[in-house]
């Protein structure tokens, strides 16, 4: 007898179709030149308008981008790819048609972490819709205008397998994407601006089953937050469906962030819908082993690889590997420190980058663009490790580094900020003494809370310079504790 659906345990499955505008001088398949924010409708050519009697052109860098993507992908790379007429009728596809790959896409079975790729293709882009309030330049709530700049931008669109098993972990596997495109220069991959786009393919099944339920697709989040909160959305949809023995139905969704609700907004496509034909004015994608070495050189070591290293060579914690990796310009700034000072501590010194720097830089993604040199923190870390001054004082120097730039060691010294030591910190642990009398003979007899009252005693004429566990030291000592 077969358990009621009330009472069954469902998991995610969960596929990402990922579109990456491609960072090439000009678009897909003509000259061109990429923009935005230009002026609507500037940068347009009877070729990407689709006129009668032109004839696309393959952009070889674009084809370049694509086969670096392919190998970072870890992806076999066709011998020979086609392109294909897409064929739909929406306002913003002049052709009627867009030029994709279908049956003989770049390349395929890659992956990435622990999501393996179904496929990587390369098409173009159609243009972009201007709904009516939008903008607040058209009156008519019903009217839309297109701006066709966007129409024919390169893209490699990459279909993962359905690996994923929770919303949280398929936006942190689109971060760790994101972070390899950026790491590689192939895109801008900003998702405000629509540079990278991510579809979810999303459906539940019993717990320990094998086959696929019906799947529902999630239209171009525009952040990672949002993919994850769509995705939750999505899956508690379907499960209570499921679960008041209603059937899911195919269909394309959109989730607006603001209200949490998710509208259809079609019934899904499917391939034959298309009506695929090969593109009778390009020809078939064959790579050469010239083109395939040149992309192969042209890869950096990529965050993937990155937070391995930065784990088994420098000894990070895995959390820090990652986010110095998948934050390359954190990574580049933290590695330049590193190499700048041989005395600062590897972990502390990522600490400093991560949450310290971090935190002083507003609106400045990249720390190579603020105030703080490299070598200066290191050195500032260093002084830590050194104990020539406190972590508080530290992070007053930061402050200063922040704002003014400047040498680490100069500033503690202009500011007073290194720790008391030596024959200094012996005669104000002397003073403390005489001062406290009470508590040093509550210390010889026993108890050990009132030596707080003789290392506060210190520490305020000293303004926090001293060190605390040092004055212990030195007070045990001098009264014999």
């Amino acid at each position: 007898m077969s358990e009621p659906a009330a009472e069954r345990h469902y998991e995610p499955v969960i596929g990402l179709e990922i579109h990456v505008q491609l960072k090439t001088r000009t678009k897909m398949f003509c000259g061109c030149a990429l923009s935005f924010g230009e002026e609507p409708n500037t940068r347009t050519c009877p070729i990407c308008l689709g006129h009668p009697g032109t004839l696309p052109t393959t952009n070889a860098e674009a084809v370049h981008f694509g086969l670096m993507i392919a190998l970072a992908l870890g992806c076999d790379v066709a011998p020979r790819s086609i392109f294909h007429r897409k064929n739909y009728f929406y306002p913003d596809l002049p052709k009627g048609y867009q030029i994709s790959q279908y049956d003989i896409p770049l390349a395929r079975n890659g992956q990435l972490g622990d999501v393996r790729i179904h496929r990587v293709h390369l098409e173009e882009d159609a243009a972009k819709l201007v709904h009516a309030g939008s903008t607040g330049r058209l009156h008519s709530a019903e009217a839309s205008v297109i701006d066709f700049n966007r129409g024919g931008t390169p893209l490699v669109e990459i279909v993962t397998e359905p690996d994923l098993r929770s919303a949280s972990d398929a936006a942190d596997w689109a971060r760790l994407l994101r972070a390899t495109l950026r790491t590689m220069g192939v895109s801008d991959v900003n998702m405000e601006e629509g540079s990278l786009r991510c579809d979810a393919n999303v459906s539940i099944r019993p717990v320990g089953e094998s086959t696929f339920g019906t799947k529902t697709e999630l239209k171009n989040m525009n952040s990672f937050r949002f993919l994850e909160r769509g995705m939750e959305a999505e899956l508690a949809r379907q499960e209570g469906l499921v679960r008041d023995g209603r059937e899911v139905e195919q269909e394309t969704l959109h989730f607006d962030p603001q209200t949490g609700a998710l509208t259809a907004l079609r019934s899904k496509e499917y391939a034959h819908d298309y009506r695929y034909f090969p593109e009778p004015d390009l020809v078939p994608l064959a790579p050469t082993e010239a083109m395939l070495t040149r992309a192969r050189e042209a890869l950096p070591e990529l965050p993937a690889a990155r937070a391995e290293r930065l784990e088994s060579e420098v000894g990070l914690p895995a959390d820090t590997a990652r986010l110095l990796a998948f934050r390359g310009e954190l990574g580049d700034f933290y590695e330049a420190a590193l190499a700048a000072d041989g005395a600062v501590d590897a972990r502390a010194l990522a600490s400093w980058v991560t949450n310290e720097l971090q935190a002083r830089l507003g609106d400045v993604e990249d720390p190579a663009d603020s105030r703080v040199e490299p070598a200066a923190l290191a050195r500032l870390v260093a002084m830590v490790g050194e104990r020539r001054i406190s972590q508080s004082a530290a992070k007053e120097v930061l402050d200063v580094l922040a704002a003014e730039g400047g040498d680490p060691e100069a500033i503690a010294a202009e500011r007073s900020l290194e720790m008391a030591g030596g024959d200094e910190i012996a005669e104000i642990v002397e003073r403390a003494l005489e001062q406290n009398a009470d508590a040093v003979e509550q210390v010889r007899s026993g108890n050990q809370k009132a030596i707080g009252a003789i290392v506060g005693a210190v520490m305020r004429e000293t303004k926090g310079r001293a060190d605390g566990g040092e004055v212990q030291r030195l007070i045990r000592e001098k009264i014999g504790a």
